[in-house]
């Protein structure tokens, strides 16, 4: 079966939304409705900011507000990779904040252990495996660069073993696979739509009282108070926390910090035991591959394979669109991909195509804020790995709106925001130059240009 015919069949939407357990949708507010912290965002980062607030306080009267449905956007089309990393991964943490690096790992860490310990104590049905995630080398200069990582890891305390080819391919076959590195505790995967309607539960039976498909359309103060106003009606309260991320935040001065990158993922009909067999894969471990153009796989709960990446789209003008979801050479072209990983999977057909917009800032991780004099508190710039870094944000915001100095306050990751893109055309411009730049390493040994070592020394980046 060729690329084109496996999509023949094809669902344009999210395998994860397409669930029949997906919950009846909160209604929309009307009227007014007041209280002690609204939470703006019904995605991962408002979700566990508003349980988190009711954890530490539950009296205190909590708010969330969402323009569509719970986990309809980013929360509900991601791969499913929960990591432990709070700085898209070690080396870029390393890159930006060497000296609180170990700082950084050991609250990622907590931070993984206390979402493994929510999804428990609030019975999140969310499919939650933490089985680890292979980073694999598919050109020889990837696996050197592999190597290094292993190297400096170490000498941190970090958990991740080197495999050659032989190893690599022991724990999931692919004539491609050169070698890997294996982080066997640090990343967990899950279903992540069920996530996000689970902590909603949670959420929701813990007092908050939470509306969908009321978008907040500005942020402004009422006498003592702050608010937003919505279609058909207005919530005011003491203190917002804004969990907006890709979307355009209401503190207007942080919008230069991000720019949505689109990105793609297919997922295949669940494999037979004999498919499976003839790749292994017994671990299910989620893997990447090590490309700066990478893809990222993993097996769901009933043994498809999610495969998604590649292509990071940048819309002209940085603006975004519903039909920019569904974009079909892109599809074509992870088909493509998809058969020469996995040639023993040739026949196998696609069940769902799905698309949808990151929020990317310039080094690939959060950065927080506040405004109103400190009683709005927001975090954005996830870059794709907010899937567990939301939680840690979600604290960092509930201690900025409590003026309080904690660990995770003091971190210059917190206290330090990233680069600002510049203006539009500017940005398209500069960001087609880097995706260029970025694809041309790819082909030439991972050779990074002058323009990309230009990037590097101003610490600006460009990454979904």
């Amino acid at each position: 079966m060729d690329a084109a015919r496996s999509l023949a069949e094809a669902e344009p939407r999210p395998y994860w939304l397409d669930d029949p357990g997906r919950p009846q949708a909160h209604p929309a507010l009307t009227g007014h409705d007041s209280c002690d912290l609204l939470v703006v965002g019904g995605g991962y980062s408002g979700l566990w900011t508003a349980l988190l607030a009711k954890e530490r306080d539950p009296l205190r009267d909590v708010v969330l507000v969402e323009g569509d449905r719970i986990g309809w956007a980013a929360s509900g089309r991601n791969g499913g990779f929960c990591a432990a990393s709070l700085t898209h991964g070690a080396a870029n943490g390393l890159a930006r904040w060497p000296d609180e690096f170990d700082a950084l790992q050991r609250l990622g860490d907590r931070n993984l252990d206390a979402i493994e310990e929510a999804v428990a104590r609030y019975g999140l049905d969310c499919d939650f495996e933490r089985t680890g995630e292979i980073d694999v080398a598919t050109e020889p200069h990837q696996y050197d660069e592999l190597r290094e990582a292993a190297e400096e890891g170490a000498e941190h305390g970090l958990d991740a073993e080197l495999l050659d080819r032989d190893q690599v391919r022991a724990e999931v076959d692919s004539p491609t696979f050169l070698g890997g590195l294996y982080n066997r505790r640090g990343v967990a995967m899950l279903h992540p739509a069920k996530l996000a309607w689970g902590l909603a539960r949670a959420a929701a039976d813990a007092g908050v009282r939470i509306y969908e498909r009321t978008p907040a359309r500005d942020l402004a103060t009422y006498g003592t108070a702050l608010g937003v106003r919505t279609p058909y009606g207005r919530v005011t309260a003491r203190q917002v926390a804004l969990g907006t991320n890709v979307f355009p935040s209401l503190v207007r001065r942080a919008r230069p910090y991000t720019v949505p990158v689109y990105d793609y993922a297919l997922m295949t009909e669940p494999l037979t035991e004999q498919r499976l067999a003839a790749i292994g894969w017994q671990g299910r471990q989620g893997l990447s591959d090590s490309a700066n153009h990478f893809h990222y796989f993993r097996l769901s709960a009933d043994n498809r394979i999610l495969w998604g990446g590649y292509d990071a789209v940048y819309p002209r003008g940085g603006r975004m669109r519903a039909e920019y979801d569904q974009r079909p050479e892109t599809f074509l072209k992870l088909a493509e991909h998809f058969r020469t990983c996995f040639p023993q999977l040739e026949d196998v057909r696609f069940t769902h195509t799905w698309g949808g917009a990151i929020d990317t800032c310039s080094r690939f991780s959060a950065f927080f804020g506040t405004a109103y004099g400190g009683r709005v508190a927001y975090a954005a710039g996830y870059t794709g790995l907010g899937v567990g870094a939301t939680r840690f944000g979600a604290d960092v915001m509930l201690d900025l709106l409590a003026g309080e100095e904690t660990e995770r306050t003091r971190l210059e990751m917190v206290r330090r925001k990233p680069l600002p893109f510049p203006p539009e055309p500017l940005a398209t411009v500069g960001i087609g130059i880097t995706q260029w730049s970025l694809a041309r390493a790819d082909r030439s040994g991972g050779r990074r240009n002058l323009w990309l070592k230009a990037m590097d020394r101003a610490g600006l980046g460009f990454d979904s």
